[in-house]
């Protein structure tokens, strides 16, 4: 048996409206973006969504929109993918990175509440907090909120992992001044590639708006609609982030089937909890209360490295795909060198590096999948 770590939702829905898309002529930042956009504001609750290329442009312009450069610093956990960091770098600010709480794998606030307290002392160059709801967890946000509030700081959610995910029944990526959402592959649900930053500030929806549109004043879609065949102004330096109509098709039919491909995830997620739970060498997932998990990856923490690396080794030798959760950003050569870091200055964050060990979950996993997968574990003598 071979079974990957995750798999994309896709059916003959999404090759249905790609067809539409491609019949109509008009492939990009055209209706089906808009409808997208639209069908994320009602799911989030969020008052504006503007769709990207990615969830790293999307953390991208967020960061420019809020002002954030050179000789500003952004706290970000140390434990988390390279894009959120390399975002802030974009910039010209600088990423300073916070250990993480083992439990959840995401930013300590205490942490977070010790560096603002150092910094202050030194003259303050802290301007922005990016928590990241990582694998489908929300960061504990009203911490960070209120420490954002003392120390008048902007707060952009990366919650590339988190559509769907809550946290004392509010959204993910609607917590903070902007949230950023992913929809590569092995995100809740896909485009391809792609990304979505959420918003309830008119202000900042508008500079997105024309940042993502190489700083145009007016959209294409806007233009065609009123027949104006005389090019847009430009007045602001902007990029090329603009989100294809093939993709916000594919997103379309992506919002309606999520519902479903949440559940079917949870559902796998809590039947992995069960067969896993009296297992020594490993920690399955922690859920704080009034938390809702989305479980965009299903990541159990190992009692030590040796036993992560063997357990991927068996697992990989009996057709079953694993990974580790993600990287410790600060052990990466251009972060380690560029900023002097040694990798125990993050303890937790490296431990996680080391020991944390994702499992196979994607909603058409069968039974049969899930435990041949439970079993195997089971059996491991580690």
């Amino acid at each position: 048996m071979n079974i990957p770590i995750t798999k994309p939702y896709l059916g003959e829905e999404e090759k249905k409206a790609v067809n539409e898309v491609i019949d109509s002529g008009w492939l990009v930042q055209g209706k089906k973006v808009a409808e997208f956009e639209d069908m994320f504001c009602q799911y989030t609750g969020a008052r504006f969504a503007k769709a990207t290329t990615s969830c790293t442009t999307a953390l991208h312009l967020a960061l420019v929109a809020l002002g954030l450069g050179p000789g500003d610093e952004v706290l970000l956990p140390a434990f988390t993918f390279i894009a959120s960091a390399n975002a802030i770098e974009y910039t010209g600010a600088k990423p300073v990175f916070i250990d993480i709480d083992l439990k959840t794998f995401n930013i300590d606030p205490l942490k977070v509440e010790k560096y603002l307290e150092k910094d202050k002392k030194e003259g303050s160059k802290v301007r922005a907090i990016m928590p990241v709801h990582l694998f489908g967890l929300c960061t504990d946000m009203d911490p960070i909120m209120e420490l954002a509030a003392h120390y008048n700081l902007c707060v952009i959610e990366d919650a590339a992992c988190a559509l769907g995910s809550l946290y004392n029944s509010r959204h993910a990526g609607t917590i903070g001044h902007i949230g950023c959402f992913s929809f590569h592959p092995r995100k809740p649900i896909t485009t391809g590639e792609g990304g979505m930053l959420t918003t309830n500030s008119p202000d900042v929806a508008t500079v997105v708006q024309s940042l993502r549109d190489h700083g145009a004043a007016t959209t294409d879609l806007t233009r065609h609609e009123k027949g104006d065949s005389l090019l847009p102004g430009y007045s602001i330096l902007g990029y090329n982030y603009r989100m294809t109509d093939i993709q916000g098709a594919i997103g379309v039919e992506q919002m309606k089937k999520f519902p479903g491909i949440i559940k079917r995830k949870i559902e796998k997620a809590g039947r992995y909890n069960r067969g896993l739970q009296d297992i020594r060498w490993l920690q399955t997932p922690y859920v704080p209360k009034g938390y809702k998990h989305t479980y965009q990856s299903y990541v159990i923490l190992t009692r030590d490295s040796q036993i992560r690396n063997l357990a991927m080794w068996n697992l990989k030798e009996k057709g079953i795909a694993t990974r580790q959760g993600t990287h410790a950003v600060h052990i990466l050569d251009y972060y380690k060198q560029k900023y002097n870091i040694k990798a125990n200055d993050y303890t937790n964050a490296l431990a996680a590096d080391e020991r944390s060990l994702t499992l196979p979950l994607y909603p058409q996993m069968t039974s049969e999948e899930q435990e041949y997968v439970i079993e195997y574990i089971r059996s491991l003598m580690v």
